[in-house]
């Protein structure tokens, strides 16, 4: 018989296992006999598990009586409201849309932002041109029958190219390509400190932080859960600076999309990336106190739909011109 939970609260669950569950893999368990998600819904809603204080793959065999902490994603609403909002058009076709997304703009409606995302603004445009195409004069705020192909994506306080499909074919497409890691993104980042080596990878295993489930941390030891992650980086230039230390300005390559993998990365070789509020180190010096995060997704090269190979590129965002031009004077 199973155990009476803890608590319960949205996307989180703690509790333990029943006799039931003796023998049963975790993400069945959650599955028939917690009945939260199902199977499918626990890869896609990123679930991850602690089981006993440590944290597990949903593979993992149950015993009666482990202690379990679950949490996992919102679901994705089944309707996104279009909304008139400017964006930085870098490149467009009838399959495709590559923005330069803003620094502050959330990919997608989440908890604490459903609205003025760059989904909603990408179906605001793609209903207005399905209403010129069909002469439509209905202005319903629901837009059916069109949803924005997020094939990746950027965190809130990241900057720089995103590639955004209009169609299912589309999606399709570019979604297998990220998959199959056939994509080359290049990142800027401007760090504290300055890494060991002028080039070099870093890689590990990436999973949620025990302590504090809106982080992640990096682990090399490949027998823990997680996801394995790599990325590639370069060091452009390196400044002290009084007061502030030793600032570089790095070129990165992520071969995988793991999420915060950046910014998770950069903190683990103790080199975290100026300005970010969740893995960053308060800045001392007023040359740094105003820095939102500086990270900025530079270039893509991808091929579209259409077939043809292309690299799209974001200009270096004022705030790090302001920032090179400042310490560089």
């Amino acid at each position: 018989m199973m155990l009476k939970q803890k608590k319960q609260i949205q996307n989180n669950w703690e509790g333990r296992a029943g006799e039931d569950a003796e023998g049963m893999r975790l993400d069945v368990y959650i599955a028939d006999t917690l009945q939260l998600l199902s199977r499918s819904q626990v890869k896609a809603r990123n679930l991850s598990a602690l089981l006993n204080g440590k944290a597990v793959k949903v593979s993992r065999l149950l015993k009666a009586g482990d202690a379990l902490e679950l949490h996992w994603d919102d679901a994705a609403p089944e309707h996104i409201i279009p909304e008139p909002i400017p964006l930085d058009i870098v490149y467009e076709d009838d399959a495709v849309v590559v923005i330069n997304k803003a620094q502050g703009m959330v990919t997608h409606p989440a908890a604490g932002n459903w609205s003025g995302t760059l989904a909603n603004a990408l179906l605001y445009k793609m209903q207005q041109m399905q209403q010129k195409e069909q002469n439509d004069t209905d202005h319903s705020p629901v837009c059916h029958g069109l949803r924005p192909g997020i094939v990746h994506r950027l965190d809130k306080d990241t900057s720089g190219i995103i590639i955004m499909a209009k169609n299912d074919r589309a999606l399709e497409f570019l979604a297998k390509q990220f998959k199959e890691r056939r994509t080359r993104k290049i990142y800027i980042a401007l760090v504290h400190s300055k890494p060991a080596s002028e080039t070099g990878a870093i890689e590990g295993f990436i999973q949620r932080d025990p302590r504090n489930r809106k982080r992640f941390i990096l682990n090399k030891n490949t027998t823990q859960a997680g996801k394995y992650s790599i990325t590639y980086y370069k060091t452009i230039w390196t400044k002290d600076i009084p007061k502030a230390g030793r600032v570089s300005l790095l070129l990165l390559r992520p071969k995988t999309g793991r999420t915060h993998q950046l910014r998770v990365h950069l903190k683990a070789i103790g080199c975290p990336i100026v300005g970010d509020p969740i893995y960053g180190i308060d800045a001392k010096d007023k040359c740094l106190k105003g820095c939102t995060l500086m990270l900025h997704a530079w270039k893509l090269s991808i091929t579209l739909p259409n077939g043809e190979k292309k690299t799209f590129k974001a200009p270096l965002p004022e705030r790090f011109r302001k920032f090179i031009c400042k310490v560089h004077n």
